[in-house]
């Protein structure tokens, strides 16, 4: 399981039409990019792939696309997660998990649980889920913290193998390390706090910005696995100089624009988010 998540996956965003209907022929050939470029695994439905505005229609329509255009037959995981425990358990029910490599789950938002409630919201997804859970902490955007204590807690679970931990907090990372079986995996959530994370523990990262940029994530992640920081350490000074530019008119729009400007797929988004303003995509292209 360990050696199955080492490296980079792809938090794919879903390309839509100028109809706000799936683009098919432009997911295709996001797959075939990042596929090319040595990504590791690929992550469909997670919330950069606009989970929250997609039917569960569309969600197995995105999810049996994958799997049908593997250029590389790459690992697949799963997203779900919401703040009803019970319709997710529902959802999980009617999956066909048939070539699944595992389900990464967020934390519940908006009813902002506590922590004894968010243990039983993933022990109850994880006792209905057939294929491995991996927990997915994004305070920013669930609006709550899982706290060190409730990771270690559901690490124990046995079909609990892993976080994807965006929390960017470094004293809760080393209590998480500190704290779970060795064989727990540490995913960094965060795309520029990927290389110190490695250098904690970590296997590496599901990553936004692998979308548009899957050579240089891909070879920055492998290079910190191998332990050659020095090599990692040289692709963030463009890294890091595009990585705001993702989030400062919110997510997906951002990553949106860059791939749009790179010929992938256009880069509209649904409602409540809007398009990347002309000046955003200005900001992204003088970059590029």
């Amino acid at each position: 399981m360990r050696d199955l998540f080492r490296g980079t996956g792809t938090a794919l965003a879903t390309p839509f039409n100028a109809d706000l209907l799936i683009d098919y022929p432009s997911f295709e050939k996001l797959l075939q990019f990042n596929a090319e470029a040595g990504i590791d695994y690929f992550v469909v439905n997670g919330t950069t792939g606009e989970s929250a505005t997609t039917s569960k229609k569309e969600k197995h329509e995105l999810l049996s696309f994958v799997q049908r255009n593997n250029p590389k037959n790459l690992p697949v995981v799963y997203g779900t997660g919401g703040y009803d425990t019970l319709d997710i358990v529902e959802h999980i029910n009617e999956m066909e998990w048939t070539g699944i490599a595992a389900l990464l789950s967020v934390s519940p938002y908006y009813n902002r649980p506590s922590q004894k409630g968010i243990i039983a919201h993933y022990e109850a997804v994880a006792d209905a889920c057939p294929v491995p859970v991996i927990l997915y902490n994004v305070p920013k955007r669930t609006g709550s913290n899982m706290a060190a204590a409730t990771t270690i807690e559901l690490s124990h679970h046995q079909n609990i193998v892993g976080i994807k931990e965006a929390s960017g907090d470094f004293g809760q990372i080393v209590d998480i390390v500190s704290g779970t079986p060795e064989d727990f995996l540490l995913i960094s959530g965060d795309d520029m706090c990927t290389i110190p994370m490695i250098s904690l523990g970590a296997v590496g990262v599901i990553s936004v910005l692998a979308n548009a940029f899957p050579a240089e994530m891909s070879s920055m992640v492998r290079a910190a696995l191998d332990g050659d920081y020095a090599a990692a350490k040289s692709y963030l000074p463009y890294l890091s100089k595009i990585n705001p530019y993702m989030y400062s008119e919110s997510s997906p729009a951002g990553i949106k624009a860059a791939l749009q400007l790179k010929g992938i797929c256009e880069s509209h988004v649904r409602l409540p988010l809007l398009a990347p303003s002309v000046q955003l995509a200005e900001d992204i292209r003088s970059i590029l």
